[in-house]
């Protein structure tokens, strides 16, 4: 009973560790991109209609307004007419900025793990740990048959 009492005892104080893992570390970045895109659109301006008309008992007839001039005459029996227009801005080419914003958000899952080894386990050490979980089991039985074996006797009385 003895030697029982004492084998558990020195079993117990064998020392197991558990495998810890590293927390893993987030990083979240948000980036917002802004995009300036110049599109080339073309302006055109619409020129009102203007009729003008004059009769004249004159042999020179003139006609003008804001975007040309017209001049017509009789000599010697012929009409001459003559059309001039003033300079007008042609259609232009305008550049129309666009922005485009873009929001990103950048999730980055960082582990940064540094395992540092002294040496490499040897069989003996390696085969210690994979039983370390069945000694455990074997304990616990060895106890509870030790307590059964104790606790038996008192129940003849």
């Amino acid at each position: 009973m003895k030697n029982t009492s004492l084998i558990l005892l020195s079993a117990v104080c064998v020392a197991c560790a558990t495998s810890r893992q590293a927390a893993p570390s987030e990083k979240i970045l948000v980036e917002t991109r802004i995009e300036t895109v110049y599109k080339t659109d073309t302006v055109y301006l619409e020129i009102p209609k203007i009729v003008e008309k004059i009769v004249t008992a004159d042999t020179v007839s003139v006609l003008e307004n804001e975007y040309a001039k017209s001049e017509a005459s009789v000599s010697e029996g012929l009409l001459a007419h003559s059309l001039e227009t003033k300079p007008v801005k042609l259609p232009a080419e305008v550049q129309t900025q666009v922005v485009y914003r873009d929001s990103v958000i950048v999730k980055d899952n960082v582990i940064i793990q540094t395992v540092e080894v002294e040496k490499e386990l040897t069989g003996w050490q390696s085969f210690k740990m994979a039983m370390g979980g069945w000694m455990l089991g074997i304990i616990i039985f060895m106890i509870v048959c030790v307590i059964l074996y104790i606790v038996k006797p008192f129940n003849k009385l």
